[in-house]
């Protein structure tokens, strides 16, 4: 591996908070741009008092999404952290906010408009939760509120079951992905035109996303499809069934050649010549009378001998893992996806590494998630600021 890391030389001032920015701010950092995290004084970001689990006195969650980057807590409140806010932004390719309403930026002196005039090359990413244009412009989200406007919560649990959200904040970090290619767009946009943009992203748009499928068969049918729990509305036989020992396994058949190849696995020839499930479509025709078959089959090993079978046959399956089977899965620590950095008040700190392998100009890791204000002197010193100046601006809350 050689070469420099993809967005070395770009700097990031990322002013956001929670989930959705951190976490897009955290790739940026992965793919090497210079990132300044702004936090308020005495405060810091929400998400380090999402806790406990706290590891020493930081918040676990706040150690997940903020590696790669310095931190500088900044009263963008106050006259004068405003006009240091606007240096750091005259100086930066990119601008990420998630401060809920226009009415809010404007106040702050870092709306679109203000920082566009200092910085006409700024790309300007806005995560909010509708979206910055629309009846509903302006109103605060939530990644659970996402979930459950996006028509995913309704789709999620067991089928007589209540709705149910999924485990993780699926909402906030979908926002983060789009607005990280959203940005590396704009970067691209940029060396043609030399112009910047603005770039405008909510969480209910990125969340509507993952209805995709179920989406294409709305606009097929007319009609809202039902909750199917772990069957697959497409694809048969496709979710979770369970081996002799009581273990869950996944079994994806996801084609007709796949299907034949699990029947033959199991010693069960004439089940692929039966026409009631010779095809895809057959077989989500005939779901009920297939179900239980292949219930029947699935019980007569275990899970761990399924795996090994239909593995070696070409058939798609996997354990359905805990947390800690899954973190400790060979296969991924060895591709690298735990990342271990060293922090000065907590020792290793671990988190899930950017899933993305560049071959000539990889990721980096090398920051640990910085403690509140931990590089305020060291930026502010970039900028020109004396020492006196530094000392003042700490007298005077503007700095911490």
């Amino acid at each position: 591996m050689s070469g420099t890391a993809p967005l070395a030389g770009i700097k990031v001032v990322d002013q956001t908070q929670a989930l959705a920015g951190p976490y897009a701010a955290m790739i940026l950092g992965d793919l090497g741009a210079d990132v300044i995290k702004i936090e308020r004084p005495g405060v810091g970001d929400n998400s380090r008092q999402w806790a406990p689990p706290f590891i020493g006195d930081q918040s676990a969650y706040y150690l997940a999404v903020n590696r790669n980057k310095r931190g500088i807590a900044l009263n963008i409140r106050a006259e004068a952290g405003r006009a240091f806010m606007h240096q750091l932004v005259a100086e930066a390719d990119i601008f990420l906010t998630n401060l809920a309403t226009t009415a809010s930026l404007q106040r702050s002196g870092i709306d679109y408009d203000t920082l566009r005039a200092l910085n006409p090359r700024l790309i300007y990413a806005s995560i909010s939760g509708y979206g910055r244009r629309g009846p509903r412009a302006g109103q605060p989200g939530y990644d659970l509120v996402s979930q459950a406007e996006s028509g995913t919560m309704y789709l999620t649990g067991e089928v007589d079951g209540t709705p149910m959200r999924f485990p993780t904040p699926i909402a906030d970090m979908t926002c983060g992905l789009f607005t990280v290619i959203g940005i590396l767009a704009s970067l691209r946009a940029r060396d043609h035109s030399g112009e910047g943009q603005f770039i405008d992203m909510s969480l209910q748009e990125g969340q509507i996303t993952w209805l995709e499928n179920y989406a294409g068969e709305y606009f097929a049918n007319a009609a809202d499809p039902p909750r199917r729990g772990n069957r697959h509305p497409q694809v048969v036989p496709y979710e979770a069934v369970q081996g002799s020992d009581g273990d869950w396994f996944i079994l994806g058949v996801g084609s007709d050649n796949v299907w034949r190849a699990f029947c033959n696995q199991a010693g069960r020839e004439q089940l692929a010549a039966d026409a009631r499930f010779a095809t895809n479509a057959d077989r989500i025709a005939n779901y009920e009378a297939l179900l239980p078959i292949v219930r029947e089959i699935i019980r007569a090993k275990t899970c761990d001998q399924w795996l090994d079978e239909l593995r070696a046959a070409g058939v798609p399956c996997g354990r359905i893992n805990t947390v800690a089977e899954a973190l400790g899965d060979p296969h991924l620590l060895e591709r690298g996806m735990i990342v271990e950095l060293e922090h000065p008040a907590l020792g290793l700190v671990k988190s899930l590494a950017t899933p993305v392998h560049l071959s000539d100009t990889p990721l980096v890791y090398h920051r640990h998630p910085p403690r509140l204000g931990e590089h305020s002197d060291q930026v502010a010193a970039e900028l020109g600021y004396a020492a006196a100046a530094i000392k003042q601006l700490r007298a005077d809350g503007v700095l911490a």
